[in-house]
């Protein structure tokens, strides 16, 4: 092997060896095997510069398109390191290029080093080198051929390297992986750009944008070769507004009242008709009033202001109802707060809040109480009290305008202090009257209420049906806890609409299943807060045909939800969109600049209209990394959330993941979120996630959790992703739990699972076997530490561990359930797995380890049978 040839090895090892494809984005409406071709002429003025600039730069002119190339690439796969085949010779290389530098003038000199190099390296058998180790499928869907009018639209490709197998040809130049053959013809003068494409992946419109893409680079860099190309938008003038005007959600005229003035007119119409049953407790429209105005002059006549914070700590129950209502009547804000959350918590959000009066009742003040110690100032307004002190029943009518502040939500935030998003009336009653119109809520139906009060979408459970003459049925967690019980309160209470995740609703739908139950007055069931698998919702239509299913997605910033996919029959295809956008709502996909990305690119998704809270309370610097104004409509807001997406044909939006779940590895960008939703698409798996590990001389790699009724091979997991998924997208390693760790509001603790990660990949704990997860033995040198001392201790903490997702030796007699990240949906999740040994309420009110042991030990003494009813060590 001569010198040439090792070094000619050695680059194409190197290019290999880093990996990378890029990814055009699919755009048609009526995709149709075949191909089809665009041709885009450059306007002989902008080509007589072109030819001046590359003079003047000293390089070819196929160097200049090929940076115009990569910046359509970079845009159009969302990615500054791209890859595309590059026709040196007769023979598509893989040609690695970037969009690092920030002008133009340095894309397009590192461009003319890229092509050079494949050039002069393109006699060695790269084909075979890859074959030697182990590659497999194209590298590249693009190709760019600098020489294509010399050869002509219809050759075939060498056999056996980048393109097809040996003696199979189809559609000429777009054989195997290739997406778009890009060819340069230049004849008497002109400059030809021929796009060849494939009509199931790209249409015509898309590929005139494309072709555009191309001029509108050789534009700007021709225009200022100093400028930064990457606050530069490729996109034209029109394609911009269409996507910001044709994308929007429609402009509707919201009522010129409040949510509570509306309320007000319903019980001037109705007076009698029910407006609220919890249990046996049963308010009239009229009752409600009264009470809420009871209680918005007693907020008032403890010095109330305007946009003046008042807590709610009570049990979902009908004075919590009556407790919002008051809230909004006298002109405050609604804090909600859980009362069974750690005196920590509860102080810490008080604190942040700047509230300085909490509603609360009787029995929900045992953790409020110890909060309080720490806030001298703050009021307690006892509900029942307030009831008493002689209060008028008539309303308040006090001016309440649109851009007030209504509320504040508290949710998880990536340091671990919760945040306080700030929402106005004007954007809670746009989304309420979205789920009014889009869920086809009615007069006189009945809307369930099953949220936790700390989750927004409690509040459109609570108050949406009052709006339009309906009634709410608030449904008691201990019935929620129970899938048969609570189908049976559905159906008694002549429940028209409810909202749940789509794994409670799995649980739900087997009950059904299994009953046959029928549900004459259900026809719309929304599902929110996870990812909807297509397969539950065709199991749904197969079982309840006549029942719509609404997809809905949003944030606590953007006054809820802002996107419904509503499905009235079974989806065809593998995921199910987010949906369009509701009225008065405007998404936009963008760049890190805030800039429109291609139809169907993935990008940014950022909301602006009525929608957009402001910001987070008392926190500045949290408010101005993630609230701005929008600089595509003047005097609106706009919020990034950190979610990627993309537009999908018909204007629907399609979640890809979050911005800080992006990881490069071996070459390739991955976005975490793709790997997720396959892993939620296995039908054993109940719920997913995946980290990246790092292992000392080894590198980076992907591990994945999920958690379902029993462990599945790691093999299996892998091979049902690779059927979904490239090989580099696959994890390394694949790990079952029972349940994963949540952070305090529900979610799966990614931190966690990423410290456990590495954990196993500095082998802390020793090899894991492939269906499960070794665990840590106790760190002994924990001060404070105790271990569970009795039996129901021991077996306690192996609930909890359970439920937490944590390692059981890591869980003292004296920690707190809700501060090792318990929430109330992991509480619920624990009464269960302690096979209702307890209530939900016994958890709430002991939620130290060796009191609930010792109220277990209390109970099983008095009926005379051992603590061992809970689950064994």
């Amino acid at each position: 092997m001569d010198m040439s040839e090792d070094a000619d090895r050695e680059f194409w090892r190197g290019v290999l060896a880093a990996g990378g494809s890029s990814v055009i984005p699919r755009w048609t409406v009526d995709p149709v095997p075949g191909a089809a071709e665009h041709r885009e002429v450059v306007p002989a003025d902008l080509l007589t510069a072109v030819d001046r600039l590359a003079d003047g730069l000293g390089l070819p002119v196929d160097s200049v398109l090929l940076a115009a190339h990569a910046k359509v690439l970079a845009v159009l796969s969302g990615e500054r390191d791209v890859v595309t085949g590059y026709v040196a010779g007769d023979t598509p290389l893989p040609c690695p290029l970037t969009t690092e530098p920030a002008s133009w003038r340095a894309l397009l000199l590192a461009a003319g080093e890229a092509a050079v190099a494949v050039s002069s390296h393109q006699d060695f058998p790269v084909g075979q080198l890859k074959r030697e180790l182990g590659l497999t499928g194209p590298r590249f869907e693009t190709v760019f051929d600098p020489s294509f009018a010399e050869r002509g639209p219809q050759r075939s490709l060498p056999a056996g390297d980048w393109g097809l197998a040996p003696g199979e040809h189809r559609d000429g130049d777009l054989a195997g992986g290739t997406v778009l053959w890009l060819g340069i013809a230049r004849t008497r003068g002109r400059l030809v750009l021929r796009l060849r494409y494939r009509t199931d992946v790209l249409d015509a419109d898309c590929a005139a944008r494309i072709a555009g893409y191309h001029v509108a680079a050789l534009e700007l860099m021709a225009t200022d070769l100093d400028a930064e190309h990457r606050r530069q938008c490729l996109l034209s003038a029109e394609e911009v507004q269409a996507q910001l005007e044709d994308l929007a959600g429609p402009r509707r005229e919201l009522p010129g009242r409040r949510v509570h003035e509306l309320f007000e007119r319903r019980v001037w119409a109705h007076p009698d008709a029910v407006a609220a049953v919890h249990g046996e407790t049963t308010w009239t429209y009229a009752e409600l009033n009264a009470r809420a105005n009871r209680l918005g002059r007693a907020l008032l006549a403890r010095g109330l202001r305007r946009e003046q914070v008042v807590a709610v700590v009570t049990e979902r129950d009908l004075d919590w109802m009556a407790a919002v209502l008051a809230i909004f009547k006298s002109g405050g804000v609604y804090l909600p707060i859980e009362p069974h959350f750690p005196p920590e918590r509860i102080a810490a959000t008080l604190r942040r809040a700047g509230c300085r009066l909490v509603i609360t009742e009787t029995g929900s003040t045992r953790t409020l109480d110890q909060a309080l110690d720490s806030l001298p100032g703050v009021e307690t307004l006892f509900v029942g009290e307030a009831y008493q002190e002689g209060h008028a029943t008539g309303n308040l009518d006090i001016r309440v305008a649109p851009e007030q502040l209504a509320y504040i939500y508290f949710t998880s935030g990536s340091t671990g202090e919760p945040k306080g998003a700030m929402c106005e009336h004007a954007g809670m009653l746009n989304h309420i009257h979205a789920k009014i119109g889009d869920l086809e809520i009615g007069e006189g139906e009945v809307v369930a209420q099953t949220a936790p009060q700390c989750f927004d979408i409690s509040l459109w459970q609570l108050v949406s049906a009052l709006l339009v003459g309906g009634s709410t049925l608030v449904v008691g967690q201990d019935v929620i806890l129970d899938a048969r019980r609570f189908v049976d309160t559905i159906a008694a209470g002549r429940v028209a609409v409810f909202q749940v995740v789509p794994s409670y609703l799995e649980v739900v739908l087997s009950t059904l299943e299994q009953q046959s139950r029928a549900l004459p007055d259900l026809h719309t069931v929304s599902v929110t807060g996870e990812a909807l698998k297509a397969e539950l919702a065709r199991r749904w239509f197969a079982a309840q045909p006549e029942v719509k299913l609404v997809n809905a997605y949003g944030l606590t910033e953007t006054s809820d939800d802002t996107n419904h996919e509503v499905m009235d029959q079974a989806p065809e295809g593998d995921r199910i969109p987010l949906g369009r956008p509701i009225h008065n709502v405007r998404v936009y996909i963008v760049d890190e600049h805030l800039m429109p990305v291609p139809l169907g690119a993935p990008g940014e998704i950022v909301f602006s209209g009525v929608c957009v809270g402001r910001g987070y309370v008392n926190d500045p610097e949290r408010t101005r990394l993630a609230f701005t104004t929008d600089p595509h409509r003047e005097g609106h807001r706009l919020y990034r959330g950190g979610d990627y997406g993309r537009w999908l044909p018909g204007g629907r939006l399609a979640f890809l993941g979050r911005r800080d779940s992006q990881v490069k590895i071996s070459g390739f960008r991955i976005e975490i979120g793709e790997i997720e939703n396959a892993l939620s698409r296995v039908p054993e798996i109940r719920d997913g996630a995946v980290v990246v590990a790092e292992r000392p001389g080894r590198g980076k790699y992907l591990v994945a959790f999920y958690s379902g009724p029993r462990p599945i091979s790691a093999e299996t997991v892998r091979d049902r992703l690779g059927r979904s998924l490239p090989a580099y997208m696959v994890p390394r390693a694949v790990h079952w739990r029972e349940h994963l760790p949540l952070t305090p509001n529900g979610k799966i603790d990614r931190k966690e699972l990423a410290r456990l990660a590495g954990e196993l990949a500095l082998g802390a704990w020793g090899p894991a076997p492939s269906g499960g997860l070794a665990v840590a033995p106790p760190d002994n040198t924990i001060e404070d530490y105790h271990a569970p001392g009795t039996p129901t201790e021991r077996r306690l903490s192996a609930a909890w561990a359970t439920v937490l997702g944590i390692p059981r030796e890591r869980i003292g007699r004296w920690d707190h359930f809700f501060d090792l990240g318990g929430s109330s949906l992991s509480a619920v999740k624990l009464v269960i797995t302690l096979n209702r040994a307890l209530s939900l309420n016994d958890v709430t009110r002991h939620p130290v380890l060796a009191d609930l042991a010792r109220l277990l030990d209390s109970r099983a003494g008095h009926r005379g049978a051992p603590a061992s009813l809970l689950t064994g060590d």
